[in-house]
């Protein structure tokens, strides 16, 4: 759903998606694809912007001016009501050369109220983003599967039913009469057909909610164990799972370039599993994020939680993308755990070390640590710097240590084949060494679970010893 604010209009709207009396809020589909556009960037203060300029650029935006007022929030109209009349007289007065000649589009930079929102818009008449209407575009661009799609639809749905309840309030009090055909009633009538695809989503996403459960309970049963990849959004999760999985998943040097989960197997073991999946960004509304509750479990709930965070930032920018970060894990299980002590199937790795020296790989650590995570791992999904170690460091993790496992030969004609032995032993373990003689039978180290350890001796009694 795209919002629009428009110039009041004399006479309805031939528009069927346009609200009446509604300031011109469009309901429909959201638009995708943003390239080429040109807007506007309104900031109180001087706060820092780098990040939501990152993620304008993502979407192919060129902001144009960026535009600051100091002084206290307006709680109306963000920036001074006098100001923004002056930015509406300029842009609709604007021709070619001017810069604003081509701008469309008014982003704040802020998560702005409903109010807010509703008066800015009918100041400037331009089409209005605040930050979390910025996020919300991007996922629209980049949803791909089905379950992107309705986890976006359902965050689009509750921001925009905000919008469009500040907009009935103002006409029912008078504050803005409505005009048009329909007024308060019209924009009841949306609220009405939200609230029923609202409802009608949200049985979409339980089903599929279901359905990753079950999958999970089905790998739980198999003796499967799973890692989850979570971090900062654009930390190098997605990059890190394809060098580990040889699974082909989008790779881009973009902010939320993955909005769904990918499971893949680690390639040396078909016992160890792979989540990617969405990253984490600062001052999400807890409801707009509620709606990628399903797809965050998957590696939250993981046997191992791998943190990535990524080594190249700054050092005040990896210290608040970690502690984001870390408040995002502890709210969405309910712990009150604030250190690695506390959190211990959690593992911290730094990314990117291709592009650093020794002196910036000895910072970020020591950035790390001061969070009170213990040293963390370094790797380079471009180079494969530290991947060996990042391997060991996750078989430890699950599964203690190597197993030596000894398979007799078959004696007798009915006895089972060694080698059907050995198979079951990679279908339940990762294996390193595997030496076989007719005779004498076979020697393998293998990292397993002590469950499938039990499985496996269970199952072929004598003929088996692993220790």
């Amino acid at each position: 759903m795209r919002l629009t604010f428009r110039q009041p209009m004399a006479k309805p709207s031939e528009d069927p998606f346009v609200v009446a009396g509604s300031g011109g809020v469009v309901v429909g589909e959201a638009r995708t694809n943003h390239e080429g556009r040109q807007a506007l960037l309104l900031v109180r203060g001087e706060e820092d912007t780098s990040e939501l300029k990152a993620l304008v650029a993502t979407m192919g935006i060129q902001i144009v001016e960026v535009l600051h007022q100091n002084g206290r929030n307006d709680p109306r109209t963000y920036f001074g009501k006098g100001r923004l009349q002056d930015i509406a007289e300029e842009r609709q007065n604007a021709a070619f050369p001017h810069p604003w000649a081509k701008v469309d589009l008014v982003i704040m930079h802020t998560n702005a109220t409903p109010r807010q929102l509703v008066g800015v818009g009918e100041l400037l008449g331009l089409e209005l983003w605040d930050r979390v209407r910025l996020l919300l575009a991007l996922f629209t661009a980049h949803a791909s599967s089905v379950e992107a799609r309705t986890q976006v639809r359902i965050a689009q749905l509750q921001s925009d039913r905000t919008i469009l309840r500040e907009l009935a309030a103002r006409q029912t009090t008078g504050e803005r009469a409505g005009y048009g055909g329909g007024g308060v009633t019209a924009l009841q009538n949306v609220l009405s057909n939200i609230a029923r695809e609202l409802t009608n989503l949200r049985r979409r996403q339980r089903k599929q909610a279901n359905a990753q459960r079950e999958h999970r309970r089905q790998r739980v049963r198999s003796g499967a164990l799973t890692v989850g990849f979570i971090g900062y959004t654009n930390a190098g999760k997605s990059s890190l799972f394809r060098y580990l999985s040889g699974k082909e998943v989008l790779v881009e040097d973009q902010l939320f370039s993955t909005l769904e989960t990918t499971v893949g197997r680690m390639e040396e073991s078909p016992r160890v599993l792979l989540a990617d999946t969405i990253g984490f960004i600062d001052n999400i509304p807890n409801a707009t994020l509620a709606a990628f509750k399903a797809t965050i479990a998957e590696a939250l709930d993981a046997d191992l939680r791998v943190v990535l965070v990524d080594a190249s930032d700054p050092i005040e920018e990896l210290e608040r993308k970690l502690e984001t970060t870390r408040r995002e894990i502890l709210e969405r299980q309910g712990s009150e755990a604030t250190a690695y002590e506390e959190t211990p199937d959690l593992m911290v790795v730094l990314t990117k070390l291709d592009v650093l020296d020794a002196d910036q790989i000895a910072s970020a650590q020591e950035a790390v640590e001061s969070f009170g995570y213990p040293t963390p791992l370094g790797v380079s999904s471009t180079d494969g710097r530290g991947m060996e170690g990042l391997k060991f460091a996750i078989r430890t993790h699950l599964f203690e240590r190597p197993r030596t496992v000894t398979i007799t030969p078959a004696l007798r004609a009915e006895d089972e084949a060694m080698e059907r032995i050995a198979s079951d032993v990679y279908d339940n373990a990762m294996v390193e060494q595997d030496e076989r003689d007719e005779d004498r039978g076979a020697t393998m180290l293998a990292w397993m679970t002590k469950v499938a350890a039990e499985q496996l001796k269970s199952r072929w009694k004598q003929r088996i010893d692993i220790k």
